[in-house]
Protein backbone atom coordinates (compact mmCIF):
# COMPACT_ATOMS: atom_id res chain seq x y z
CA UNK A 1 0.00 0.00 0.00
CA UNK A 2 1.34 2.92 -0.85
CA UNK A 3 1.76 6.28 1.31
CA UNK A 4 -0.87 7.91 -0.13
CA UNK A 5 -3.33 5.36 0.39
CA UNK A 6 -2.05 5.75 4.05
CA UNK A 7 -2.64 9.21 3.90
CA UNK A 8 -5.93 8.83 2.84
CA UNK A 9 -7.07 5.69 4.71
CA UNK A 10 -6.87 7.42 8.06
CA UNK A 11 -10.02 5.53 9.66
CA UNK A 12 -8.80 2.42 11.66
CA UNK A 13 -10.51 -0.94 12.52
CA UNK A 14 -9.11 -3.16 14.99
CA UNK A 15 -10.80 -6.57 15.97
CA UNK A 16 -8.61 -9.25 18.56
CA UNK A 17 -9.95 -12.40 18.47
CA UNK A 18 -9.05 -15.33 20.62
CA UNK A 19 -10.03 -18.60 19.09
CA UNK A 20 -10.74 -21.69 20.68
CA UNK A 21 -8.50 -24.22 20.54
CA UNK A 22 -10.18 -26.73 19.03
CA UNK A 23 -11.03 -24.53 16.36
CA UNK A 24 -7.20 -23.45 16.05
CA UNK A 25 -6.42 -27.68 16.15
CA UNK A 26 -8.99 -28.38 13.14
CA UNK A 27 -7.71 -25.74 11.05
CA UNK A 28 -11.64 -23.57 11.63
CA UNK A 29 -9.38 -20.95 12.71
CA UNK A 30 -7.22 -20.56 9.53
CA UNK A 31 -10.45 -20.91 7.63
CA UNK A 32 -11.50 -17.95 9.62
CA UNK A 33 -8.35 -16.17 8.89
CA UNK A 34 -8.98 -16.95 5.36
CA UNK A 35 -12.53 -15.69 5.02
CA UNK A 36 -11.67 -12.29 6.72
CA UNK A 37 -8.84 -11.66 4.22
CA UNK A 38 -11.14 -12.53 1.28
CA UNK A 39 -13.43 -9.38 2.00
CA UNK A 40 -10.87 -7.18 0.59
CA UNK A 41 -11.81 -8.11 -3.34
CA UNK A 42 -15.13 -7.80 -2.42
CA UNK A 43 -15.81 -4.98 -0.04
CA UNK A 44 -15.90 -1.50 -1.95
CA UNK A 45 -13.78 1.18 0.40
CA UNK A 46 -11.99 -1.17 2.15
CA UNK A 47 -8.52 0.33 1.59
CA UNK A 48 -6.26 -2.21 3.52
CA UNK A 49 -7.45 -5.30 5.02
CA UNK A 50 -5.02 -7.76 7.39
CA UNK A 51 -6.03 -10.92 9.17
CA UNK A 52 -3.97 -13.43 10.51
CA UNK A 53 -2.20 -14.82 13.82
CA UNK A 54 -0.65 -12.77 16.79
CA UNK A 55 2.74 -13.31 16.83
CA UNK A 56 3.56 -11.95 20.57
CA UNK A 57 1.49 -10.91 23.93
CA UNK A 58 3.79 -8.64 25.15
CA UNK A 59 1.89 -7.40 28.60
CA UNK A 60 -0.22 -8.55 31.51
CA UNK A 61 -2.80 -7.08 29.99
CA UNK A 62 -2.74 -8.89 26.67
CA UNK A 63 -2.28 -12.22 28.46
CA UNK A 64 -5.24 -11.98 30.32
CA UNK A 65 -7.07 -10.96 27.16
CA UNK A 66 -5.33 -13.62 25.16
CA UNK A 67 -6.34 -13.08 21.36
CA UNK A 68 -4.71 -15.31 18.96
CA UNK A 69 -6.05 -13.80 16.02
CA UNK A 70 -6.48 -10.36 14.86
CA UNK A 71 -7.72 -8.21 11.99
CA UNK A 72 -6.39 -5.05 11.06
CA UNK A 73 -8.15 -2.86 7.84
CA UNK A 74 -8.00 1.10 7.14
CA UNK A 75 -10.93 3.37 5.65
CA UNK A 76 -10.72 6.62 4.48
CA UNK A 77 -13.68 7.61 6.09
CA UNK A 78 -16.11 6.69 9.08
CA UNK A 79 -19.11 5.94 6.16
CA UNK A 80 -16.71 2.88 4.41
CA UNK A 81 -16.06 1.38 7.92
CA UNK A 82 -20.15 1.21 8.30
CA UNK A 83 -20.19 0.13 4.57
CA UNK A 84 -17.90 -2.74 5.47
CA UNK A 85 -20.09 -3.58 8.52
CA UNK A 86 -23.09 -4.24 6.92
CA UNK A 87 -21.78 -5.41 3.73
CA UNK A 88 -23.18 -9.35 3.17
CA UNK A 89 -20.15 -10.39 2.37
CA UNK A 90 -18.75 -9.38 6.17
CA UNK A 91 -21.31 -10.14 7.67
CA UNK A 92 -21.43 -14.12 6.43
CA UNK A 93 -17.77 -14.06 7.04
CA UNK A 94 -18.77 -13.25 10.88
CA UNK A 95 -21.35 -15.38 10.92
CA UNK A 96 -19.85 -18.70 9.22
CA UNK A 97 -16.92 -18.20 10.86
CA UNK A 98 -16.04 -15.55 13.68
CA UNK A 99 -18.80 -16.55 16.12
CA UNK A 100 -18.48 -20.31 15.48
CA UNK A 101 -14.48 -20.21 15.95
CA UNK A 102 -14.10 -17.11 18.56
CA UNK A 103 -14.33 -17.21 22.17
CA UNK A 104 -14.08 -13.83 22.50
CA UNK A 105 -13.45 -10.22 20.31
CA UNK A 106 -12.61 -7.01 21.31
CA UNK A 107 -12.84 -4.33 18.62
CA UNK A 108 -11.64 -0.73 18.62
CA UNK A 109 -11.37 2.09 16.36
CA UNK A 110 -9.67 5.27 16.01
CA UNK A 111 -9.45 8.14 13.36
CA UNK A 112 -5.06 8.56 12.91
CA UNK A 113 -3.99 11.75 14.69
CA UNK A 114 -0.60 11.18 13.43
CA UNK A 115 0.84 13.87 11.10
CA UNK A 116 2.83 11.06 8.68
CA UNK A 117 1.49 7.93 7.16
CA UNK A 118 2.24 4.48 8.21
CA UNK A 119 2.00 2.70 5.19
CA UNK A 120 1.77 -1.36 5.37
CA UNK A 121 3.39 -3.72 3.12
CA UNK A 122 3.81 -7.25 3.32
CA UNK A 123 6.38 -8.77 6.00
CA UNK A 124 5.98 -5.50 8.19
CA UNK A 125 6.02 -6.36 11.75
CA UNK A 126 3.34 -3.65 13.49
CA UNK A 127 3.05 -3.34 17.26
CA UNK A 128 -0.70 -2.63 18.72
CA UNK A 129 -1.55 -0.65 21.71
CA UNK A 130 -5.07 -0.26 22.98
CA UNK A 131 -5.14 1.79 26.51
CA UNK A 132 -7.27 2.63 29.08
CA UNK A 133 -6.42 6.39 30.85
CA UNK A 134 -6.34 6.72 34.64
CA UNK A 135 -9.52 8.35 36.22
CA UNK A 136 -9.74 11.79 35.45
CA UNK A 137 -7.14 11.91 32.66
CA UNK A 138 -9.22 12.96 29.37
CA UNK A 139 -8.03 10.85 26.31
CA UNK A 140 -7.36 13.84 24.11
CA UNK A 141 -4.42 14.55 27.07
CA UNK A 142 -2.47 10.86 25.88
CA UNK A 143 -3.50 11.78 22.06
CA UNK A 144 -1.65 14.78 22.61
CA UNK A 145 0.95 13.32 25.18
CA UNK A 146 1.76 10.48 22.51
CA UNK A 147 1.99 13.10 19.31
CA UNK A 148 4.86 14.91 21.21
CA UNK A 149 6.28 11.70 22.32
CA UNK A 150 6.44 10.13 19.24
CA UNK A 151 7.93 13.72 17.24
CA UNK A 152 10.69 13.97 19.91
CA UNK A 153 11.55 9.94 19.46
CA UNK A 154 12.50 11.02 15.99
CA UNK A 155 10.06 8.68 14.20
CA UNK A 156 13.46 5.72 15.77
CA UNK A 157 14.52 3.16 13.83
CA UNK A 158 12.15 4.41 10.95
CA UNK A 159 8.78 3.15 12.85
CA UNK A 160 5.39 4.87 11.35
CA UNK A 161 2.72 5.24 13.84
CA UNK A 162 -0.85 5.68 13.48
CA UNK A 163 -3.08 6.63 17.44
CA UNK A 164 -5.82 8.13 18.18
CA UNK A 165 -9.12 7.92 20.65
CA UNK A 166 -11.44 4.89 20.47
CA UNK A 167 -14.47 6.07 18.89
CA UNK A 168 -16.08 2.83 18.96
CA UNK A 169 -17.09 2.11 22.39
CA UNK A 170 -19.23 -0.91 22.56
CA UNK A 171 -16.91 -3.65 21.96
CA UNK A 172 -13.87 -2.44 23.38
CA UNK A 173 -13.62 -3.55 26.81
CA UNK A 174 -13.03 -0.03 28.20
CA UNK A 175 -10.25 0.64 26.16
CA UNK A 176 -9.86 4.29 24.86
CA UNK A 177 -7.01 4.51 22.78
CA UNK A 178 -5.44 2.36 19.99
CA UNK A 179 -1.66 3.32 18.51
CA UNK A 180 -0.33 0.82 15.68
CA UNK A 181 3.94 1.48 15.17
CA UNK A 182 4.76 -0.04 12.18
CA UNK A 183 8.01 -1.54 11.02
CA UNK A 184 9.68 -3.37 8.09
CA UNK A 185 10.61 -6.35 9.82
CA UNK A 186 10.25 -8.02 13.09
CA UNK A 187 14.46 -7.58 13.09
CA UNK A 188 13.38 -3.96 13.09
CA UNK A 189 10.80 -4.15 15.62
CA UNK A 190 13.15 -5.81 17.73
CA UNK A 191 16.06 -3.22 17.83
CA UNK A 192 14.03 -0.47 19.13
CA UNK A 193 13.65 -2.23 22.58
CA UNK A 194 15.43 -0.30 25.18
CA UNK A 195 16.20 2.32 22.67
CA UNK A 196 17.08 5.88 24.47
CA UNK A 197 14.26 8.12 22.72
CA UNK A 198 11.59 5.42 22.87
CA UNK A 199 12.27 4.81 26.20
CA UNK A 200 11.95 8.35 27.33
CA UNK A 201 8.74 8.43 24.88
CA UNK A 202 7.12 5.46 26.92
CA UNK A 203 7.70 7.43 30.49
CA UNK A 204 6.51 10.25 29.03
CA UNK A 205 3.17 8.64 28.42
CA UNK A 206 3.16 6.06 31.00
CA UNK A 207 1.52 8.54 33.96
CA UNK A 208 -1.57 8.83 31.92
CA UNK A 209 -1.98 4.80 31.44
CA UNK A 210 -3.78 2.52 33.81
CA UNK A 211 -3.78 -0.62 31.77
CA UNK A 212 -2.06 -1.27 28.33
CA UNK A 213 -2.85 -4.34 25.84
CA UNK A 214 0.54 -4.64 24.14
CA UNK A 215 1.28 -6.94 21.37
CA UNK A 216 2.86 -8.23 17.91
CA UNK A 217 1.46 -9.30 14.93
CA UNK A 218 3.71 -9.08 11.00
CA UNK A 219 1.35 -9.01 7.65
CA UNK A 220 1.69 -11.72 6.06
CA UNK A 221 4.35 -11.70 3.21
CA UNK A 222 3.79 -12.72 -0.37
CA UNK A 223 5.38 -16.72 0.40
CA UNK A 224 2.66 -17.50 2.80
CA UNK A 225 1.98 -16.77 6.45
CA UNK A 226 4.34 -16.40 9.03
CA UNK A 227 4.39 -19.14 11.41
CA UNK A 228 2.50 -17.97 15.20
CA UNK A 229 4.92 -17.99 17.94
CA UNK A 230 3.39 -20.33 20.81
CA UNK A 231 0.92 -18.69 22.83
Amino acid sequence: MSSSAAVAAPVEHIVLLKARPESVASGAAAAMVSSLQALATVVPGLAYIHAGPVLRLRSPAAEALGPTHLLHSRYATKQDLATYAAHPAHVAAVQGHVIPNALDTTAIDWVNAALLPSPVSPGSAVRLTLAKVKEGVEVAQLVEKVAAATKAAGEAKGVKMSFGENFSPARAKGYQFGMVAVFDSVEELDAVEGDGKVEEAKAAVRPLLDEVVVLDFVVEPAGGPPAPASL
